[in-house]
């Protein structure tokens, strides 16, 4: 009986064992596969490379000059389109609020403007946008409807320039370039009339709103038009400016946009269209006689 019971116990402990076992292993591979749905998903989860933020669809609002330089931008739009990048284009009729909008959120950049144009307006006004990059040179030129050269200005003749400070400045260089004054020594792209040093002929100079002087034109008798305006009243800069600026001028325009956007990854894609080949090639087929692209 005593070898019977022990035989029993042993028996007992086996059969204990080797269930516990079983619920062991039961329990290791129930952990396996429930863990093996959450290692498959993890890849599914992780962004895609077509998914990146270069090319996610995105639009930016852009601000320019009304006329020559709608072609352009038309021609920006269709190239950043194909890289995802929509642009609406808002055109103005003066050099005043593209700045303004810009700087209070209504627009996400602007190209109507040189560097010199853009530091002053920004310390007058106190707003806080910055150069993004370059885009056009527009050599600006000295028209006339009563005289076929500038050795034909006389004494006491009236001649008119932009009153904005830059693009004074720029036209009363011009008028140096011309030999008609001397400006004073050093002052550059700050001069205004005051800092004329030499008028030997007596000029009288009127200074007129930009978009206002080629409808003035007739009651001056020469004045220097922004190349915008100049087109947009049929002037052909080479062929009508009875002196013109030399092409490889300073006064580069350029795309901008608030300070704290400039290092956003989308005003990349918006340089990348701006500068492609097609966009260059628009405006040297075109408009290479009196825009020089400046990338």
């Amino acid at each position: 009986m005593k070898r019977s019971h022990l035989i029993s116990i042993f028996t007992m402990i086996v059969i204990l064992v080797v269930t516990g076992c079983g619920k062991t292993v039961e329990t290791k591979t129930a952990t396996s596969v429930s863990a093996a749905p959450t290692a498959a998903a993890s890849p599914s989860s992780a962004p895609s490379p077509a998914a990146s933020p270069a090319s996610e669809k995105a639009k930016l609002k852009v601000g320019i000059s009304a006329g020559v330089e709608e072609e352009i931008w038309k021609k920006v739009k269709e190239v950043a389109a194909k890289d995802n990048l929509e642009i609406e284009i808002v055109t103005f009729n003066d050099y005043i609020q593209p700045n303004k909008v810009l700087a209070d959120g209504q627009l996400d950049a602007n190209a109507f403007q040189h560097e010199p144009y853009l530091n002053q307006f920004k310390a007058d006004n106190k707003l806080d946008i910055v150069k993004l990059a370059n885009t056009l040179n527009f050599p600006i030129g000295l028209y006339s409807k009563k005289i076929k050269n500038v050795s034909e200005i006389k004494e006491g003749d009236e001649l008119g320039l932009p009153n904005d400070p830059s693009n004074g400045a720029r036209a009363l260089i011009l008028f140096e370039r011309a030999g008609l004054i001397k400006l004073k020594e050093g002052v550059g792209v700050k001069a205004t009339v005051r800092d004329i040093v030499d008028n030997p002929k007596k000029l009288k100079f009127k200074e007129l709103e930009a978009p206002f002087i080629p409808k003035a034109l007739p009651d001056l008798t020469a004045a220097v038009i922004n190349t915008n305006y100049a087109v947009d009243n049929g002037f052909v800069p080479t062929k009508d400016a009875i002196f013109i600026e030399p092409k490889d001028s300073p006064w580069v325009n350029l795309i901008a946009v608030r300070t704290a956007d400039k290092d956003k990854p989308v005003y990349q894609r918006l340089i990348k269209a701006y500068h492609s080949e097609e966009v260059k090639k628009l405006v040297l087929d075109k408009y290479g006689s009196y825009i020089v692209p400046s990338w």
